[in-house]
């Protein structure tokens, strides 16, 4: 299981050798520096926020919502990955916040743009022109005031997506609401991966396993894992008010089976299939949760 903390490690290791193909897919120089906040030591086990911390990230997820909610009124055909992490970077530091991605282990940009058959971690380029009927993913994040908020969503670009597209990023985002709506103190992420499982094999479509969710809050990855799949391999637990999730199922229309490309970041189906994500930051209340980066405002 390739989590994301694993990516970011292999990543690290080999970030000298991956900055020149890094440089070329994105239009910039291969030297990368660290523009984003810094990694902190993460605490030991989960940690359950404060009032006033969920705050702070309620902020931060807004700023998120707000930039999201802009780019998916943006993007359009003829416009290019570049075009829409420039935007990103601008307004997410307009709003008093740095991009949490930017410089992130070695990651290049503010936006993950991954489209078609790209899972996750796509890395824009000046280069990549979106065209009609894409299924696009845009992930990003804000760091304001010492905390993240994390967010992605699935775009439907212009006239001719196909109709099998945009069931699978209707499926992908019911089935993250699905796994939400059984979110409380008390109840488990196992209850959790099921609810988003069972939605998502209803539709005939593969839950990608090589990727979870996972806790956020002074460091953009926290524990615990948040997993979107039946499975003893990840540790389950009780959710407790205050512990603040990045909850992300991400689908495939074929199999689950994915691979990472030469950029060492771009993940992407090894069938070929399309690939649908929608994410939220929420956080755990006694009777259910908060969605921090609710874009309805």
């Amino acid at each position: 299981m390739n989590l994301f903390a694993d990516l970011l490690a292999a990543t690290q290791k080999s970030q000298a050798g991956a900055a020149t193909a890094t440089a070329a897919a994105t239009d910039t120089p291969s030297v990368i520096t660290q523009t984003g906040p810094r990694i902190q030591k993460s605490r030991r086990g989960v940690e359950v926020k404060s009032a006033r911390e969920i705050d702070t990230m309620r902020q931060a997820s807004r700023i998120v919502a707000t930039v999201l909610r802009e780019i998916i009124q943006m993007a359009a055909p003829g416009m290019t990955t570049g075009d829409l992490d420039a935007h990103a970077e601008k307004r997410i530091r307009e709003l008093g916040a740095v991009p949490s991605f930017k410089g992130y282990h070695g990651f290049p940009a503010s936006i993950c743009a991954s489209i078609n058959n790209e899972v996750v971690h796509g890395i824009p380029s000046n280069k990549r022109v979106i065209k009609a009927g894409d299924l696009m993913k845009i992930d990003t994040g804000a760091y304001f005031d010492g905390y993240h908020g994390d967010s992605c969503v699935t775009i439907c670009v212009g006239e001719g997506v196909p109709e099998h597209a945009r069931t699978l990023s209707r499926v992908a985002q019911e089935s993250l609401m699905k796994g939400l709506a059984t979110v409380k103190a008390g109840s488990t992420l196992f209850d959790l991966a099921g609810a988003v499982q069972d939605h998502v094999e209803a539709h005939g479509f593969a839950v990608v396993e090589d990727y979870t969710g996972h806790g956020v809050g002074r460091n953009l990855h926290e524990e615990p894992s948040v997993f979107n799949y039946r499975t003893r391999e990840l540790p389950n637990m009780k959710l407790r008010p205050g512990m603040t999730l990045a909850v992300e199922p991400i689908l495939n229309a074929g199999s689950k089976a994915c691979r990472t490309l030469k950029d060492r970041w771009t993940v992407v189906t090894v069938d070929g299939s399309l690939s649908a994500q929608w994410e939220h930051t929420i956080a755990v209340t006694s009777d259910g949760c908060e969605i921090l980066t609710d874009r309805d405002f």
